[in-house]
């Protein structure tokens, strides 16, 4: 056996970036950038109220209260197109463009209007609740790097820099299929000796979630007829995975199945719990990864080795968050596997974490 630490490394080592493309950015969601994204213009366009509120000069204020004189309206859309000088005012609305002359802003709530007059009852400094012309982003600036995955927030800001089309990596196809002979779809009829094939489910939702595009091959079946078979669909895929099978039974036939079909072997077998009898190598050039059965073990080892080896074909170079919590509970010393137990996660009246496995 080896590490989990080993494990992941020779996975990762021998995966690479897919392919590229071009997307509308309405679609960027979840993709992960193949190159920097640099502004087309430059936001704010030029230097815009943060306020409902009043343009003045800001001397004008001092002392205070001071009357001005109002002499127009800016608004977003249509600002005012005359210049303020001292001892005139504007009237001006959040984000409309700030009239030449001025060089802030009094709020609408510290201002006193009687007709054409208007009494500035708190005195401001120049920029005042004025957002400057770049505040946000310069034209020709870099604001999403290669390697980053999107997020609504990335593509909100690449809208406003007028960024209308998208270079990504294209989603890595990842094909996977369950063995068994216990095993049926949902909807179907059980027999009286079989189950629902829940991984199966899980895993499409796994792959979608972790940036990949699916690929179902079904059920293969505990002959090795039916899992040649089932491998025959395989097709241009990036990633094979195979749950089920994977462990040392008289039906377990993944690993020798594979082996006939010219597989490379990686390495079979981890140090870990659960998930141990896990295999991972090249079958005729596509890196494969086979999983356990067990659907506990399947979501372990999907997060640990799956979810980064598609990350790597993804592009995607935004590191994992881990977080140390207190546990919850005393546990016995394990042996030389890694232990992954399932747990509550709670916090204390102070607000620390803490992790408190399942009773075993």
């Amino acid at each position: 056996m080896i590490s989990v630490a080993e494990a992941l490394d020779r996975v990762l080592s021998n995966l690479s970036p897919v392919g590229c493309e071009q997307i509308p950015v309405i679609e960027g969601l979840g993709r992960v950038l193949a190159e920097d994204v640099s502004a087309n213009l430059t936001y704010p366009p030029s230097d815009i109220s943060a306020m409902d509120g009043y343009a003045v000069v800001a001397t004008d204020t001092v002392p205070c209260p001071s009357t001005l004189r109002h002499i127009g309206i800016s608004q977003a859309g249509c600002g005012f197109e005359g210049t303020v000088s001292a001892g005139e005012t504007v009237r001006i609305f959040t984000g409309a463009p700030l009239p030449r002359g001025a060089d802030a802003i009094v709020m609408q709530e510290n201002a006193a209007v009687d007709s054409d007059a208007v009494t500035i009852l708190e005195s401001v400094d120049a920029g005042k609740f004025v957002r400057p012309a770049g505040l946000d982003f310069e034209a020709g600036e870099i604001i999403c790097r290669a390697g980053h995955r999107l997020s609504a927030r990335d593509l909100g800001l690449l809208a406003a820099a007028n960024v209308s089309v998208l270079p990504v990596y294209r989603k890595p196809r990842v094909a996977y299929l369950a063995t068994g002979d216990e095993l049926v779809m949902p909807g179907e009829t059980p027999g009286p000796d079989q189950i629902i094939s829940s991984n199966s489910i899980a895993m499409d939702a796994y792959i979608r979630a972790f940036g990949g595009a699916p690929v179902s091959l079904g059920i293969a079946r505990d002959t090795a007829d039916s899992l040649r078979d089932t491998l025959s669909g395989l097709g241009d895929v990036d990633l094979l995975i195979t749950m089920g099978g994977a462990s040392v039974g008289d039906f377990d036939l993944v690993q020798s199945v594979l082996n006939d079909e010219g597989l490379e072997l990686g390495f079979y077998k981890v140090a870990m719990r659960p998930g141990k009898p896990l295999i991972f190598g090249n079958l005729n050039s596509t890196p494969m990864l086979g999983l356990p059965g067990n659907p506990v073990s399947v979501a372990v080892t999907a997060l640990l080795f799956m979810k980064p080896a598609i990350l790597c074909l993804s592009g995607c170079s935004d590191d994992v968050t881990v977080q140390r919590v207190r546990l919850g509970r005393s546990l016995m010393a394990n042996d030389r596997r890694q232990d992954y137990l399932r747990a509550v996660l709670s916090r204390t009246p102070s607000g620390d974490l803490v992790a408190t496995p399942f009773d075993q």
